[in-house]
């Protein structure tokens, strides 16, 4: 798995690129086919927003972002979003179709 981190009018410390990194490692462990995963840092005015993509083979890509004045707890809440998702992607079956094997 690839991860890109990609500062937008942000200077980003190398613990919070190390926390982000370790989060998105962490969550793609729990999910199958993780192609990369990309992360934004993006600083523009007052606020602060982290948007964290995971790209899938063969599925569809989970996207999250969340706002703050500062980078930690923006990255915080991305997370926790992006937790959810993908338990939720976990707990939804797929159902099969006629043209599928069963078994």
């Amino acid at each position: 798995m690839e991860i890109i981190l990609h500062a937008h009018h942000a200077e980003v410390t190398e613990s919070l690129r190390a926390q982000a990194e370790a989060a998105v490692i962490r969550l793609a462990k729990r999910l199958h086919r993780v192609a990369n995963a990309i992360v934004r840092f993006v600083g523009d005015g007052e606020t602060r927003r982290v948007e964290i993509v995971l790209q899938r083979a063969r599925s569809r890509e989970l996207f999250v972002h969340a706002d703050a004045r500062a980078f930690a707890p923006a990255l915080s809440a991305a997370v926790h979003r992006l937790e959810s998702q993908v338990s939720r992607v976990r707990r939804s079956r797929r159902v099969p179709t006629d043209g599928d094997r069963t078994g």
